[in-house]
Formats: structure tokens, sequence, C-alpha cells
């Protein structure tokens, strides 16, 4: 059975730093990721690796979120620095299996396991 178990939220001020974690378990994942959503708006991608074990990143997480893997621990770490009220949401971390699609890896649109999430909130 999958598990995907986030850890790390919290309160913070703006300019704060916060250390998200996502720990997997049963499978061993390579396209892991994670997102956030605010109240009210829609669900958002943050950063993650991609099947290639290559990293992308959200425009508004570039220079500030780092996203990290320990394939050992099968965990996957999002340090967050320089956070802004806008930052402020549930964050959710989510992986899937990837697969070969004739001339490729690749990881499928849509991630079948998600965790339960975790709050982040920065104040102004």
């Amino acid at each position: 059975q999958v598990h995907l178990v986030e850890s790390g939220g919290g309160s913070v001020q703006s300019g704060g730093s916060l250390r998200l974690s996502c720990a997997a378990s049963g499978l061993s994942f390579i396209c892991m990721g994670w997102f956030r959503q605010a109240p009210g708006k829609e669900r958002e991608a943050v950063a993650g690796m991609d099947a290639d074990f290559s990293t992308y990143y959200a425009d508004f997480a570039k220079g500030r979120f780092t996203v990290s893997r320990d394939n050992v621990k099968n965990t996957l770490d999002l340090q967050m620095s320089s956070l802004k009220p806008e930052d402020t949401a549930m964050y959710y971390c989510a992986a899937d299996l990837r697969y070969y699609n004739g001339s490729r890896y690749v990881c499928p649109h849509e991630y079948k396991y998600w965790g339960q999430g975790t709050q982040v909130t920065v104040s102004s």
C-alpha cells in the first residue's frame, strides 16, 4: 500500500523559511512533486522531480524554493525561503510511477498518489 506523508508545515513571518518533507512508502518513485492550494484558488504545481531526474519549479518558486530527493529514504524535501504571505496554502506531496512513451521516460500528467497535506501560513 502506498503512503505519502508530509511534514514540516507551520506558521512563519514574511521573509522566513520552512522545510517540508514528503516520505513515500510502498513504492519507490521518481516522479514526485509538491503542489499547493490556497483557499478559493486552484491547485498549482510548486516544484518537483521529473522522469529524467531533473527538477522543475514554478516561476514563483524559482530562486526561493529548492527541491531535493533522497533516493535511499524515498523522500522529497522542499526548502522554502523568503516566504511571502501569498505562499500561504495547503501544500501537498504527490507521486507516481514514470512510464516509457516509446521514446523516453515521462511522468504522468496527473499524479496518482497524494498525501494529506501540510499547512503553510506566512504572516506579514
